[in-house]
């Protein structure tokens, strides 16, 4: 979206005096002669004569005023003498129009319209000055107040097509598209080729749906100027909406090498890689941006948003606060702060966040669907379905609401509206995080309605595109990690530790494989009255990492045990309300649990086991947010459940039996009560039959299976596995018997 060009400071007319100079006091026969050196463009000779008789008259305001014309017109800095001149002659509306223009073209937004504006008081009906106020308007976000200005230049120079420009420009950031469209056409019918206002109105039209016609528009821009990269820009914006994303990206690159200062082509580069999985190729893209302005909140909110997606969650909470520092109102930014406030754990402050974007913005439907999602995690579901409806409502296209729907309810045959809604967002061109979230979510309709084929080629569809990530599975590392965790965890290795261990016995862990029940055990347990549920604590990866590292480079590693136990359990206990029990139910502290007992020889871990294809289909079936990429193709996930069996057998042989407890998924929906009994007396807590209702324990859960643990027991998922018999040949050698 282009503005009308900077313009130049108006030359002073010959005997033309300011009012701080006195009758006399500078002949006019010589202010004439300097002012006809100007226009012969003699501008050297005239800098020298002006600066002369400065000397002799340094408050004459007119010998400012075309000291400021010599140095605009050489490219000079001008800025004082524009300000003395303007000091001089306040009620000069000429003067006062120069100063602004040039503080217009600084973008000093605040000071050009301050001088617009007392230049305007002057001489009301200056056109120039008119645009160039309301641009300053616009650009501090004042966009509603600056039409008035706009549509008086209209209304005083029908023919200026920088009026109708930047009115369409106005109507624009107002989402008043149809309104921008037809002042963009009238800029067209004065200027028909000019490429700014032809890229201005691509963009109308893309906003209005017309997305075809925004390309053709886009195109006619770059035919008529190839060099402006504000048309490339356009061109590439229309594509994307298209979903011709290669092609957007094309464009996109085109606009940064002719202008290299364009952030919005940066920003929109950066987007369009995301949307093709490219996420580490956006990242520097928008550090660039940032770092050409770095008072552009879309650069950061779009860098928190890349940086969130890589699970670089307190990376993009500070993105993300960058931008509200910007713009306190700026609704995208909210809502991802929301997002990643969740996935910390803060449910109380991502609500906060998620409701300030939509106050912001109240028909914003990734901020009603994202509120909807935060009803799920306390399990008001129905209050959630209702919003989840209300942002279909109001954006029939709006594919993550579909998403939700399936996912937090059982589908049935009846619902063939969501179905018809769906397939129809699948026909045309989506973002490639769009469409894997649509893929899974018919994966888990036809699944519901007992599809299983159809199922099935939808899971496979989303896990294949999700690969296009770009991010490996590297089955050695994983196997070379592991070699060295069992080889410096043997049989009787905690001993060495009891000197710097710590005595609590508050923790207690739930591993295993992801999908095998671990929210399950977690529920039972949380609805103690003596247990806090802490969720997933991403802590003991980075403690291990910690803990190698110091061997490797020769330290005792023991001598960090102090630290990492007390960091543990001050992120464990957090919110707890000083619970007997916490519960940290992260999957793949399996990996970890020879450094936990080390370092906690009290803590309790239970570990989860279930039936190995029904885990792996699982987990292939989940579109999970911070799982490994081993999720995405059988063959890994056959690699990583024999590297999980591996690394629990050893544990099972070294560790005391005080330490673990080994818990079938199986066995617990089969006899609940039993095995829920076992589970206390294990931790050490007295029998409370609030764990057999398990489904009503009010609390936050935000793993995938928290529409599943608000639900009475069932086995309805057991043996789940043999509906896709057919299509899980990798995994079948996980059960020899079979």
């Amino acid at each position: 979206m282009a503005d009308a060009p900077d313009r130049g400071v108006s030359a002073p007319a010959a005997g033309r005096h300011s009012t701080a100079d006195a009758p006399g006091s500078v002949p006019a026969q010589a202010v004439g002669s300097l002012v006809e050196l100007v226009n012969q463009d003699r501008l050297v000779e005239a800098e020298g004569a002006v600066r002369s008789v400065l000397q002799e008259h340094p408050a004459s305001g007119i010998l400012w005023k075309i000291l400021s014309v010599t140095l605009v017109r050489q490219g000079k800095d001008a800025m004082q003498s524009l300000q003395r001149a303007a000091e001089l002659m306040p009620g000069d509306a000429e003067a006062l129009r120069n100063l602004g223009a040039a503080q217009h073209d600084r973008k000093q937004w605040s000071e050009a319209l301050a001088t617009l504006q007392k230049a305007l008081a002057l001489e009301p009906d200056n056109v120039d000055a008119l645009i160039d106020a309301g641009n300053s308007m616009r650009a501090l976000g004042r966009a509603r107040e600056s039409l008035a200005l706009y549509r008086r230049a209209t209304a005083l120079d029908p023919r200026s097509a920088e009026a109708c420009n930047n009115l369409g420009n106005a109507h624009l950031e107002l989402g008043e598209y149809g309104d921008a469209a037809e002042c963009y056409r009238q800029a067209l019918g004065l200027r028909p080729r000019d490429a700014q206002i032809l890229g201005n109105l691509s963009q109308a039209l893309r906003q209005l749906g017309r997305l075809e016609e925004a390309a053709t528009v886009a195109r006619q821009a770059v035919d008529g100027n190839a060099r402006l990269g504000e048309a490339h820009n356009a061109l590439g914006l229309a594509l994307a909406a298209l979903g011709r994303h290669a092609e957007a990206a094309a464009s996109y690159r085109e606009a940064v090498q002719l202008d290299p200062g364009n952030v919005e082509a940066l920003d929109n580069l950066g987007n369009v890689l995301r949307d093709m999985g490219d996420r580490r190729g956006a990242v520097p893209l928008y550090r660039q941006a940032i770092e050409r302005n770095p008072q552009r909140p879309e650069s950061h909110c779009n860098l928190g948003n890349v940086l969130f997606e890589m699970r670089q969650v307190e990376q993009a909470v500070a993105s993300y606060r960058a931008a509200l520092a910007i713009r306190p109102d700026y609704a995208p930014a909210h809502l991802g702060l929301a997002f990643a406030l969740r996935q910390q754990r803060l449910p109380a402050q991502a609500e906060a966040s998620c409701r300030a974007a939509l106050a912001a913005n109240p028909n914003y439907v990734e901020a009603i669907a994202f509120l909807g999602e935060l009803h799920t995690d306390r399990g008001q579901f129905a209050e959630a379905q209702r919003l989840f409806q209300r942002a279909i409502e109001i954006n029939p296209s709006f594919s993550f609401a579909y998403t939700s729907i399936a996912t937090h309810r059982k589908m049935t045959r009846e619902d063939t509206q969501w179905l018809q809604g769906a397939q129809a967002l699948l026909s045309r061109p989506q973002p490639l995080g769009h469409e894997i979230s649509l893929r899974y979510a018919l994966g888990k309709y036809f699944d519901d309605v007992r599809q299983y084929d159809d199922a099935f080629a939808q899971y496979r569809q989303a896990n294949e595109l999700t690969r296009r990530f770009g991010v490996r599975y590297d089955r050695a590392a994983l196997t070379r990690r592991l070699d060295k965790i069992i080889s410096r965890f043997a049989r009787g290795a905690a001993g060495a530790f009891q000197a710097v261990a710590c005595g609590s016995d508050i923790p207690v862990l739930i591993v295993g494989m992801p999908r095998s029940g671990t929210s399950l055990a977690e529920q039972i347990l949380a609805s103690h009255p003596a247990v806090f549920g802490a969720g997933e604590v991403n802590f003991w990866h980075a403690g291990y990492d910690a803990f190698r590292d110091a061997e490797r480079t020769g330290k005792d590693g023991r001598s960090l045990i102090p630290d990492l136990t007390r960091d543990y359990l001050q992120q464990l206990t957090a919110g707890s309300g000083g619970a007997a029990r916490v519960v940290d139910k992260m999957p793949a502290n399996f990996m970890y649990a020879g450094l936990i007992h080390a370092a906690f020889p009290r803590v309790r871990i239970i570990h989860m086991r279930r039936n190995p294809i029904d885990t792996c289909l699982s987990i292939y079936f989940q579109n999970f947010f911070n799982i490994g990429p081993y999720a995405n193709d059988l063959d890994d996930l056959a690699h990583y459940y024999g590297e999980y069996v591996r690394i629990t057998d050893h544990w099972r042989a070294v560790l005391p039996e005080s330490a673990l407890l080994e818990v079938s998924y199986e066995g617990l929906i089969a006899a609940q009560e039993s095995w829920t009994r076992r589970i206390l007396d294990f931790v050490g807590l007295p029998w409370d039959p609030k764990c057999l209702d398990f489904q009503q324990t009010d609390r936050v859960v935000i793993t995938a299976s928290r529409w599943q643990v608000r639900q009475k027991m069932n086995s309805a998922s057991a043996g789940r596995w043999r509906h896709y018999e057919k299509h899980v040949g990798p995994l079948r050698h996980l059960l020899p018997d079979v």
